[in-house]
């Protein structure tokens, strides 16, 4: 198992602030902002903890954690505040891809085996103080939990003896060496907590130099080196740059083997500029970062696609993409599901959004919630009773039908595509 780094958010109140309370924070602001910087600097995965007081205030941290699920590039734990099942329901149905159980809580602790069945173990975190906690509990950590987060660093290198589980540690430690240490000696299986939280700490930087000390950690590794490419005259490699959630293409630019290497060192995408003669990391003036998501290279090796998750505008133009001067287009049916879902979906929300008289979408609205509810269902039965007839046609042209009532639905609730991929991704 590769090491994690794993920096903390605590939601206090309404405000988000990383660290552990007040007196000791290393980094506040707003919280996707944060959530951003984590997802693309290097962290592995991110904590949240929920320290709301009131069930008015515990309702609106699942509403901030949803969001930061939706920000976050990498995926989300929640902590905190958890009483019975549905808390860890709201949790998970936020977007959290596993849920931290607090082992100082009798509630929790009766609570694990019950969450596990329901949710699945490899959701399941148990949150123990210290060895003695996790010794008391261990048969049903160990049988219904995937993962031990420990508050103290040195029972965490106690627990990781005695159990196969990985172990996280959250730890006050600040200091790189030390960090190192725990790393190094196979002690934990990751860390939280102060050094990785801090807004000073450069993970990416600090993931090479774990890998220099030969700890395993995730880092971006070409699996063909770059004197196996074909370059041009130049010594270069052209890159055709592509947005990793919508394929758009942005841009085209070029790197040489400097280039290259920092792309791989700091996860950002880096160019040599020809008109400069520099090297050039996309954004570092603009602000218009592209993080990188994946490098793939052609049958011939000569030309490199490179998929990015991209910060503001690609073109210098201020346009999205580099590629908006049309020259020739002829009339197409774009069948590709993921554009033909979204185009009809669109259409859905600007009859909303502007009524057509006579418009049978129009009609759903106005008729309301009930209605629309009913004639999903009754498309939901229709598709049941056209599986029964061996002609695909007819459940062809009901499954069709119930997608569109589904997307009338999606837009009277406000759920989008992308909400819907996103939990399909994240099952």
């Amino acid at each position: 198992m590769k090491k994690l780094l794993i920096p903390c958010l605590y939601m206090l109140e309404e405000c988000a602030v990383t660290g552990f309370g007040q007196k000791n924070c290393f980094a506040s602001g707003d919280m996707l902002s944060l959530t951003e910087h984590y997802s693309n600097n290097g962290a592995d995965e991110l904590l949240i903890f929920d320290f709301s007081t009131s069930d008015a205030e515990h309702d609106r941290a699942i509403g901030k954690i949803k969001g930061i699920c939706e920000a976050a590039e990498i995926p989300v734990i929640g902590a905190g505040n958890i009483k019975r099942m549905e808390d860890v329901k709201k949790l998970i149905y936020a977007g959290c891809a596993k849920v931290v159980l607090n082992f100082s809580k009798e509630s929790n602790v009766n609570l694990l085996e019950e969450v596990s069945q329901r949710f699945g173990k490899e959701k399941m975190i148990a949150g123990v103080a210290d060895e003695t906690e996790f010794t008391e509990n261990r048969h049903l950590i160990e049988s219904f939990a995937a993962m031990v987060l420990c508050l103290d660093d040195k029972s965490a290198r106690e627990i990781k003896k005695m159990s196969a589980l990985p172990v996280i540690a959250l730890t006050n430690c600040d200091r790189k060496s030390e960090i190192l240490d725990m790393l190094r000696e196979n002690t934990v299986d990751g860390v939280s907590g102060s050094f990785v939280s801090s807004l000073d700490t450069d993970l990416m930087a600090f993931k090479h130099t774990c890998r220099q000390k030969q700890i395993d950690v995730n880092i971006l590794e070409s699996k063909i080196s770059w004197n196996d490419l074909k370059k041009n005259s130049d010594g270069m490699i052209p890159v055709i740059v592509q947005d990793y959630k919508t394929d758009e293409v942005l841009m085209l630019a070029y790197m040489n083997e400097e280039a290259f290497d920092t792309t791989l060192k700091t996860g950002k995408m880096t160019y040599w500029s020809r008109s400069r003669n520099e090297l050039w990391t996309k954004g570092l003036t603009s602000g218009h970062v592209q993080y990188v998501k994946s490098l793939t290279v052609d049958c011939d090796l000569d030309t490199m696609l490179a998929k990015v998750s991209q910060v503001g505008a690609a073109c210098h133009t201020g346009n999205r993409s580099c590629f908006f001067n049309e020259l020739v287009k002829k009339e197409y049916d774009d069948t590709n599901p993921l554009h033909v879902f979204q185009d009809v979906y669109d259409v859905i929300l600007d009859r909303k959004k502007n009524p057509k008289e006579g418009s049978y979408t129009n009609y759903l609205f106005d008729k309301g919630i009930d209605k629309i509810l009913k004639k999903v269902g009754e498309e939901c039965t229709e598709i049941v009773i056209a599986a029964k007839n061996p002609d695909k046609e007819e459940i062809k042209y009901e499954i069709s039908d119930f997608l569109y009532h589904v997307m009338v639905l999606m837009a009277e609730k406000g759920v989008t595509w992308e909400d819907i991929t996103k939990e399909l991704a994240r099952r």
